[in-house]
């Protein structure tokens, strides 16, 4: 089985305040379709509220990023036996969400 992101960024999401709640309850219900179905492994929203750290392999921290990273907004991710299926998951959280949804594999760690 294949690891797949499904994540979309901040600015993708664009909702009245009437809406929000509305999507909220259908990305949850989505999430909760997942989850019964044995393939949800993980997923959330970045908090922006809370500044982003720059580990250095010398230990040292820094409130910084690379340079050009932009981590922002929600993701999924999903134990799948074929491509297909992230994409039709992915088409049900696009759909819940109101906003296009980019979807990546995870490449095999036998490690992991």
């Amino acid at each position: 089985m294949t690891k797949y992101l499904i994540s979309f960024p901040s600015e993708a999401m664009v909702l009245t305040d009437e809406e929000f709640p509305i999507v909220v309850a259908e990305s949850h219900a989505v999430i909760e379709e997942a989850k019964a179905a044995g393939v949800y492994v993980f997923g959330g929203g970045i908090n922006e509220g809370v500044q982003p750290a720059l580990v250095a392999a010398d230990g040292s921290v820094a409130t910084d990023t690379y340079p050009g990273s932009k981590l922002n907004g929600g993701f999924t991710v999903l134990e799948l036996p074929k491509r297909e299926a992230a994409e039709e998951w992915a088409r049900k959280i696009a759909t819940a969400c109101r906003c296009s949804q980019e979807l990546r594999e995870f490449m095999y760690d036998p490690a992991s």
